[in-house]
């Protein structure tokens, strides 16, 4: 590990200016980033520790949605009474992932901003466009079992970690944002970027800015919804595939679906084009299929993860089932 200044400060504007310093980046619970910093992946010059900043609240918002601070510990949001019962996407996709302990740590913020964890990544004996730019992508043409099949490059096919992300693709979350130019909002299907010719840019957030919280918008019908992580082993693991699914189902018929996917993806991926299958369609296994057939029409194996293609089909399946039945 590189030597590092260590700051604490006490409110937003101390920590966006802190930042502003060249090499400076933020630390929570410090789940990844450390891991990052032992391996010298991440060197920064200055960490900001932005722990006693007060963003721990979850409140619950007049028009029916859900504000959620950037510093809500995984566990705490994973078992608030509101969550499970108004997102049980979100509960079950957090408590899929990690362990325990690392839950009772990681913080919402810094899970927005987690990093890949593909091995080409974490080992510096190998070429990765995202840790030195311009460098090539060992995985491509090496081990590639775990890597992404969609929203892939000829630059890098690295798979987005992150369970928590899935489900908030699904429900359409909203990032909050507090930088030297003021606040400003971010969609989250805008906030992670797909790598193209720029696999090392992750991410929508610059220099000097802060997320403060997520809001999760009011959706009525997200009660019936679903998080199914298909993974090596029952714990502590990333997914191969994983499927967020809500569904709004009256007589038999969707009428409206917000669908998300993980595991397989270089950014948590909205499956927009198996809502359109869904949407005003009978719930039934052939609707569901037809849906996961869309879902991965474009994807992209290669040499050693091209399984997962019908893998991620057959887990949107079951998600779909679990959640939304058969008519």
């Amino acid at each position: 590990m590189e030597p590092f200044k260590l700051i604490r400060v006490q409110d937003g504007q101390s920590a966006i200016n802190a930042t502003l310093t060249a090499g400076s980046k933020f630390i929570a619970g410090g789940t990844n980033m450390l891991d990052l910093m032992k391996l010298n992946i991440e060197t920064p010059k200055q960490v900001i520790d932005i722990n006693k900043l007060s963003l721990y609240q979850i409140e619950e918002l007049p028009n029916g949605g859900i504000k959620i601070g950037a510093l809500v510990k995984n566990s705490d949001l994973a078992y608030h009474p509101a969550i499970a019962k108004k997102y049980p996407v979100l509960s079950e996709a957090l408590l899929s992932g990690a362990s325990p302990q690392l839950r009772n740590m990681a913080s919402v913020g810094g899970n927005l901003m987690q990093r890949t964890r593909c091995p080409y990544f974490y080992n510096a004996d190998f070429v990765c466009n995202k840790r030195v730019p311009g460098s090539g992508c060992g995985a491509i043409a090496g081990y590639n079992r775990n890597n992404a099949i969609l929203g892939t490059s000829a630059q890098c096919i690295a798979t987005h970690p992150s369970d928590m992300c899935v489900a908030m693709a699904a429900l359409g979350a909203i990032i909050h944002v507090q930088g030297v130019k003021g606040v400003k909002t971010i969609p989250f299907s805008e906030f992670h970027l797909l790598p193209g010719q720029t696999p090392h840019l992750e991410h929508n957030l610059r220099q000097g800015e802060l997320i403060t919280h997520v809001e999760i918008p009011p959706i009525a019908y997200a009660a019936r919804s679903h998080y199914l992580k298909v993974r090596d082993r029952a714990s502590y693991e990333f997914a191969l595939t994983s499927a967020a699914v809500i569904l709004d189902i009256q007589n038999g018929r969707i009428l409206k679906s917000h669908i998300a996917l993980g595991g397989i993806g270089t950014k948590p991926w909205r499956a927009d084009l198996a809502e359109k299958v869904l949407n005003g369609a009978i719930a039934n296994q052939q609707t569901y299929r037809a849906a996961a057939e869309a879902a991965l029409s474009q994807a992209k194996g290669y040499k050693d993860n091209s399984f997962k293609i019908e893998l991620a089909k057959r887990t949107l399946v079951r998600a779909l089932t679990t959640t939304g039945g058969i008519s």
